[in-house]
């Protein structure tokens, strides 16, 4: 009894030191005075263990990054014997065996014409490596009014300041406006609340016609558009359909507009495919990949392009034309030895193949147990992600006021119960790792279901 009483103090100890010094990021610290950071202790696979020995269910994948569990022996191990050999270099003029095996493994899998691999440490920086790229590229072609970005409406590619130009998440970007560049934001698909009474299912994609009017307004001066594919993740989950890239893609060619592709979030198995791209069977001309690229144990980011973009930055040092853009920590050995180990799993042990049948089951679950509640509007789900809205209404659609926090309120009481189900305002989410097991599923669900009613009841 006195060395639970003595862990316990030790525990309350840390997280006064934590709340002493840390700014957590996406808080509001305020909300910590109620409930408590939690610090955990080591995790395993699916699991995540506090200093108490609670266990918590990490059905969101930490932020969306950890692949194939936590500590996977075989990232482990590759991680452990990279350490002994090289930590880190610096990436200009030098180079190494991880990050060239990297690239020869990544171009089997990639969409095709994808070939030039430019490192960072982190999605916002990838996505502002993709944004300057694209700039300089028109410029050195010969293009030089094509200026503007182009994105969707609720879109999410992070929160550095390009980022968040081209970004449509208030949430994230209002306050900073004054600061942004002044992208075009054009109305994104809405499925679960079509406009044009269609469904994703069966639709023609009615709603690409503003990105038609769009470019046909603003296509001359636009360099590129950038799209989260087919999952617009921090919108809410919001899903739809492939055909919408296929449109696209033609009418970027049609108006020389670079297509940048944000698979930070989709890549790597996300949605049931390698990348959301490979649903569409079309390629984009710039691709950025970081999460679950190293299994969500290093940070690690890589822009992907063609070589027709690369070759406009190809010349004599004093023509000028060199991309004149660097991360201390491009092509970091860990990262890109842990990269590796989550390139060999997902082909060894059939990953994705094995993720689709885990996936029809955690859909099929979740419709039997949360369906038919009147306050969740639709379970929508591509891979392994799904996503439950809440609304008042099931017929109206109409959700919850966003300052009852109702969301942030069963995210607590799942807490309670051991499942992290963090929440997107009135959406709850399940995005696991993709070797989740059956047993695990059938537990998440049961407390997910659980709470939910308990909550709303």
């Amino acid at each position: 009894m006195m060395i639970n009483k003595i862990e316990k103090s030790v525990d309350m100890n840390l997280v006064e030191k934590d709340l002493k010094y840390i700014w957590h990021p996406c808080s509001q610290m305020k909300d910590y005075e109620e409930l408590k950071p939690i610090i955990i202790d080591h995790g395993k696979g699916i699991y995540l263990y506090d200093k108490e020995g609670k266990e918590y269910i990490d059905i969101v994948s930490s932020w969306w990054c950890n692949l194939l569990g936590h500590c996977n022996p075989k990232i482990n191990e590759y991680i452990k014997n990279q350490l002994d050999k090289l930590e880190h270099v610096i990436f200009a003029n030098f180079s190494h065996e991880a990050a060239i095996e990297l690239c020869e493994e990544l171009i089997k899998v990639l969409p095709k014409g994808l070939t030039k691999f430019n490192f960072a440490d982190n999605g916002s920086a990838s996505v502002e490596c993709a944004l300057k790229m694209s700039f300089q590229y028109q410029y050195q072609t010969g293009n030089k009014k094509k200026t503007k970005f182009m994105c969707l409406s609720e879109g999410y590619h992070g929160e550095t300041i390009g980022a968040l130009s081209v970004g449509g998440m208030d949430l994230y970007a209002k306050i900073y406006k004054p600061m942004l560049m002044d992208a075009i934001h054009v109305q994104a698909p809405d499925c679960y609340r079509c406009s044009y009474g269609k469904d994703r299912k069966s639709c023609e994609v009615e709603c690409f016609e503003h990105l038609e009017k769009a470019f046909e307004k603003w296509g001359e001066e636009t360099c590129a558009i950038i799209v989260e594919p087919l999952l617009q993740g921090s919108a809410g989950m919001k899903i739809y359909p492939a055909s919408y890239l296929r449109k696209l893609r033609r009418l970027c060619d049609e108006y020389k507009v670079l297509l940048i592709a944000d698979e930070i979030a989709t890549g790597f198995g996300r949605t049931g495919k390698m990348f959301a791209f490979d649903h569409a069977k079309v390629s984009p001309d710039i691709m950025c990949v970081s999460k679950a690229l190293t299994g969500g144990y290093m940070p690690m980011s890589i822009t992907i392009t063609t070589e027709k973009i690369y070759n406009a930055f190809y010349d004599d040092y004093n023509k000028g034309k060199a991309f004149m853009h660097s991360h201390t920590y491009s092509g970091n050995p860990l990262g890109c030895s842990a990269a590796l180990a989550v390139q060999k799993i997902l082909r060894e042990e059939n990953i994705l193949d094995n993720a689709k049948i885990k996936a029809e089951y955690l859909n099929s679950k979740l419709n039997n147990a949360l369906l038919e509640n009147p306050h969740i509007g639709e379970i929508r789900h591509i891979g392994l992600i799904n996503a439950m809205e809440l609304v008042t209404n099931k017929e109206t659609k109409e959700g919850y006021d966003p300052r009852l926090r109702i969301g942030y309120g069963i995210y607590k009481r799942a807490l309670n119960k051991g499942l992290i189900l963090r929440p997107l305002g009135n959406v709850l989410y399940f995005n696991p790792p993709l070797n989740i097991k059956e047993d695990e599923i059938d537990k998440a669900v049961s407390i997910c279901k659980e709470v939910i009613e308990d909550f709303l009841n």
